[in-house]
């Protein structure tokens, strides 16, 4: 190994050492199941906001968003306006009398406003679809880094990742990952800001203005990992070892002005200061910054936004995290300051990747465009000390964001597990954390790996066509059903599940199947709201007796006693460790 590989790989291991330390010290301190699923709703709002943060700022966040925004330009900019404007809407709608409902997880909620049983199994399915989709990513994603970074093998990031969450979640479930999660989210700011700070630097110092478009600054070779047609805007001589149009090429070969297709494998050698071709699709490079005025792009954009906005109000593992708030009180100052994070991590992570597409523009090329924040400080200072200390910097931050963010999903798949599927002592929690973390790591290992705006998105979709009808409308609409409630997340569910199913394995077409196939969410977020209210008002006999006194109990503030702990009334064992 050399050094640039030695000093990210350490940096990771320390991230995951110190993530793990932080979790085992949680043993000390738990003593109940309220402190393995909800820290016992003790946690202040600036250590909550930042545990939030944290896991909100997944891998999408860190190198997804960075990777869409080189490959589709000012289009890109959707994907953290939306997350951003969900938050918002979250803190708005759903944060405070989430909290005072006293649940411990989605499904519980459902079921302490609609008493339904089957509304509730219903929940509990979908949970464990959007977290294993989401998991899945975040596993995958590891795995990409690592390779990225070093010469080890994808599967090592993979199993690592599971192994450091596991470990970390077992020390002490949420009690424990909020204070890892803290920490992991500051790592994470760092790992963009300062090797921001240093490329500043170094652009203000060398004066020299940025061409227009990328082009390679020096000699560069580029193995192409999925057959790909690049438009070449000018002619240029380059060395291609490999089959292009077909034919095999081994040597020195003029690529004429025009689109070449390029089959996997082929090793492409491009001179210092040729033009960077365009994969056929992308954003054409001198119109980086105008956003693409297509019906096509438009109809996919609006999805993205769609997505985002309900999505972000519908994520288990997000939602789970408003329970640990003391009040509804400090659940809206949590959130608050989640917005004042989120937004400048994504504005910092934006310009970071502005200046990736220049400094990196080959990931275009190999399809790895989120792996280019992993890959600009050696781009930008070389084979220096600089170079390899950003490199760890940002290879700690990686690690970091694929660690919090696949350790809330593990709490909030294995607290579904433990109150719906293994009832009892929390000995059983541990056994749904392990179950929680196996199925996604068994799926990662053995399937092909994912782009990130392909996964993430996805979840995103089925969140919003599931969970946030039901929030939305049970916490603000007396009408609501369980009859209702269940038709609209059995359709949310199926309908966007089954596209996210089909996008993944099956071609889709190119057309507007094809972009709803991807992104599925502008139709059906809406279907599933406006079944939930059809169905609901078709069986308006059947609203709970009890509806005036659950929604005083979301709506009234704390101090005057109307809350209940959900978990006391459901179980007798639950203060117990054994």
């Amino acid at each position: 190994m050399t050094t640039s590989e030695i000093v990210p790989l350490v940096a990771i291991a320390l991230v995951a050492l110190i993530s793990a330390m932080i979790g085992f010290l949680g043993v000390r301190v738990t003593r109940s199941t309220s402190d393995f699923l909800v820290a016992s709703r003790t946690v202040k709002p600036l250590t909550n906001a930042s545990a939030i943060s944290g896991e909100y700022l997944s891998a999408a966040s860190f190198l997804g968003i960075g990777g869409v925004i080189i490959a589709t330009g000012a289009d890109g900019l959707w994907y953290p306006v939306s997350f951003v404007v969900g938050y918002l809407a979250l803190q708005l709608f759903v944060a405070a009398p989430l909290r005072r409902s006293g649940a411990y997880t989605v499904p519980d909620f459902a079921e302490a406003r609609l008493s339904s049983p089957r509304l509730r199994q219903f929940c509990a399915l979908t949970v464990l679809l959007i977290g294993w989709l989401y998991l899945l990513a975040q596993m995958q994603g590891a795995g990409m880094a690592l390779t990225a970074l070093t010469s080890l093998p994808t599967w090592v990031g993979v199993v690592a990742t599971g192994v450091v969450v596991l470990l970390t979640v077992l020390g002490g479930g949420m009690r424990s990952i909020t204070f890892v999660q803290a920490f992991q989210f500051w790592i994470k700011v760092a790992a963009v800001a300062v090797p921001l700070a240093a490329l500043f630097s170094l652009f203000l110092s060398s004066g020299a203005p940025r061409p227009a478009g990328p082009v390679f600054e020096t000699e560069t070779t580029v193995t192409v990992h999925a057959g790909v047609g690049l438009n070449f805007a000018s002619p240029v001589n380059i060395d291609a070892y490999g089959v292009v149009d077909g034919v095999r090429v081994d040597g020195p070969h003029n690529m004429v002005r025009g689109v070449h297709d390029i089959d996997n494998g082929t090793r492409l050698v491009f001179p210092a200061g040729a033009a960077v071709p365009e994969p056929v699709g992308m954003t054409p490079d001198e119109s980086w910054l105008d956003p693409s005025a297509g019906p096509l792009r438009l109809l996919e954009i609006y999805s993205i936004m769609v997505a985002g906005f309900f999505g972000t109000m519908g994520l288990p593992h997000v939602l789970v995290r408003f329970y640990t708030n003391e009040d509804g009180r400090a659940a809206r100052r949590t959130t608050v300051l989640v917005l004042l994070m989120i937004g400048t991590f994504y504005l910092l992570i934006t310009l970071l990747s502005y200046m990736s597409r220049h400094l990196v523009p080959q990931v275009l090329l190999q399809s790895r465009a989120d792996a280019a924040v992993l890959l600009v400080p050696t781009a930008a200072f070389g084979d220096s000390a600089v170079g390899w200390g950003l490199a760890g910097l940002v290879a700690a931050g990686t690690a970091a964001a694929f660690l919090a963010t696949s350790s809330g999903l593990v709490v909030s798949l294995a607290g579904v597990l433990f109150t719906d599927v293994l009832p009892g002592r929390v000995r059983n929690f541990r056994l749904a954390t392990a179950l929680a973390t196996v199925v996604p790591l068994s799926v990662g290992l053995t399937t092909t790996r994912l782009e990130f705006n392909l996964l993430v998105p996805l979840a995103f979709a089925v969140a919003a066509s599931t969970f946030c009808p039901l929030l939305i409308l049970g916490i603000w609409w007396r009408g609501l059903t369980a009859a209702g409630a269940t038709t609209g997340v059995a359709v949310g569910g199926l309908l966007s599940g089954a596209a996210s199913i089909a996008s993944l394995y099956v071609p889709v077409p190119d057309n507007w199947i094809g972009v709803l196939a991807n992104r599925p969410a502008l139709v059906t977020a809406p279907l599933a709201f406006a079944v939930t209210v059809v169905v609901s008002k078709l069986t308006r006999a059947n609203r709970p007796s009890d509806v005036d006194a659950v929604l005083l109990q979301l709506h009234a503030p704390e101090r005057l006693g109307l809350g209940v702990d959900r978990l006391t009334h459901q179980r007798t064992d639950g203060p117990e460790l054994s």
